[in-house]
């Protein structure tokens, strides 16, 4: 089929599920559709998109912006959008003015006219599907998105991955040819492999951008995602982005991966974050037969207004496999579920999660005490595991018959402590707070919560 401003380029069935920048051509799989479109960008030119789509109920619309030296075909994009498809979320992602597919001329190109492409690609969902209510931007990408969201009114939720704090770090890319470039107004840098003719004016736009103002006023959930280890956009620009960005906000480590998230495994974690935290935002309503409005996709929780409230927890399936769920604290989003094969292994079991207030507990307490008295100490380390053991071979132990849980806890301490220190900090670790919860009597309350009028009392 002819494309011809915005529509349908070409739809043959299963045609599209090649990522066109991966070297070992890696096919994707699935009942999701990927159509080829193009749709005019912001300097007329003509740009080259895909959107993949759910098969079934379209829950939600999104965009995903790619990296500054990368395509809308590179692995990261690819996989993030068809793990979202899996979630009933569309996804259109674009090569932006100059890049990938698209036409034009990437050295007339600059951080204002991505933003404006974004704007467009939004029109294009707007006038022929949905408006898109998720924005997804990967590095420079992920900053172009934060700056794009105000100019787009129908988002409700901003994802980042790897992105930089402020436009103006690409130059750090650029460092070996900036000389060049100011001396005679651009330069030809070589980025990831590939060749780009860098202007005088692109850094000159990226340098004029509010970008602090623009994250403070988002006025949308934003999930900032970053991996510890990323090698080209430091972590600490999370940490920035977060600190700037009003609640409701969430931050998850993409722990071990690269700034390219190359493993297949990083980007579909990844994808089941963003699918499961976007659920709360993001996904589109309808009017029931009734013309009442109902939620499309989620359940809502007994009391919206205090699900965001510090502690409280708000524990929800997402409906992406059978035991995936959503935990939610204040601004705070993480996944649970159960290991493979009864699960899908996408988040902590509740024994982890368990484990992991114990923990974290456990450290924090000793931290505090460390601090308290002045001691030397430089890091804590916690590793606990449960089990189950008969009760006949615990000696510390009131029951005598049956089966106890039993948890293990492991702690080093990194630091120029004297043996008595260590001595006295592991007597401190039993005194904290969740270690004494889980020693004492505990009564748990069960309220059963009608949907249908307002949750009042404890749960509320």
């Amino acid at each position: 089929m002819g494309l011809v401003a915005g529509k349908v380029v070409h739809t043959a069935p299963g045609e599209g599920w090649i990522d066109s920048n991966a070297k070992t051509g890696e096919a994707m799989s699935g009942s999701a559709e990927s159509h080829r479109l193009e749709f005019p960008g912001s300097q007329g030119h003509v740009l080259a998109a895909r959107l993949d789509i759910p098969d079934g109920e379209v829950r939600a619309y999104a965009m995903f912006a790619h990296c500054f030296s990368c395509s809308k075909d590179v692995l990261a994009a690819s996989r993030i959008a068809r793990g979202l498809t899996g979630a009933g979320i569309a996804v259109l992602r674009f090569d932006f003015t100059g890049s990938g597919q698209s036409e034009g001329d990437f050295s007339n190109t600059n951080f204002t006219s991505n933003i404006d492409d974004l704007v467009c690609a939004a029109d294009f969902l707007r006038d022929h599907h949905r408006a898109p209510s998720i924005v997804i931007g990967h590095s420079l990408g992920g900053a172009a998105v934060l700056a794009a969201a105000h100019r787009i009114p129908e988002t409700r939720a901003v994802v980042t991955i790897g992105a930089p704090s402020d436009p103006r770090q690409v130059e750090s890319l650029l460092q070996d040819d900036m000389a060049t470039i100011h001396r005679q107004g651009f330069a030809t840098v070589d980025i990831g492999g590939r060749q780009f003719n860098i202007h005088q004016q692109f850094l000159a736009d990226v340098a004029a951008q509010p970008q602090a103002e623009r994250i403070r006023t988002l006025g949308a959930a934003l999930l900032v995602m970053h991996s510890p280890v990323d090698q080209v956009v430091a972590i600490d620009n999370a940490r920035k982005i977060f600190d700037l960005a009003r609640h409701p906000k969430s931050f998850v480590a993409l722990d071990g991966a690269n700034h390219l998230l190359s493993r297949r495994e990083d980007s579909q974690f990844a994808a089941d974050i963003i699918s499961a935290w976007a659920g709360r935002y993001a996904f589109e309503e309808k009017s029931s037969p009734a013309g009442t409005s109902v939620e499309a996709t989620r359940t809502p929780s007994p009391n919206e207004t205090t699900e965001r409230e510090p502690g409280v927890v708000i524990v929800e399936e997402t409906g992406n496999g059978h035991f995936q769920q959503l935990v939610s604290s204040g601004g705070h989003t993480l996944l649970a579920d159960e290991p493979d094969p009864i699960g899908t292994d996408t988040g902590l079991s509740p024994y982890e999660l368990l484990l992991a207030g114990l923990g974290a507990c456990t450290s924090m307490t000793l931290r505090m005490y460390a601090d308290r008295k002045k001691l030397p100490l430089e890091k804590v380390r916690v590793r606990l595991a449960h089990s189950r053991m008969h009760a006949k071979d615990c000696e510390e132990c009131e029951t005598t018959s049956g089966r106890i849980d039993h948890i293990h806890r492991s702690i080093t301490l990194t630091g120029d402590l004297t043996d008595e220190q260590r001595a006295r900090m592991m007597q401190i670790a039993d005194l904290c707070p969740v270690h004494r919860t889980l020693q004492s009597e505990i009564t748990i309350t069960n309220v059963l919560v009608d949907r249908d009028r307002s949750a009042s009392g404890p749960d509320a």
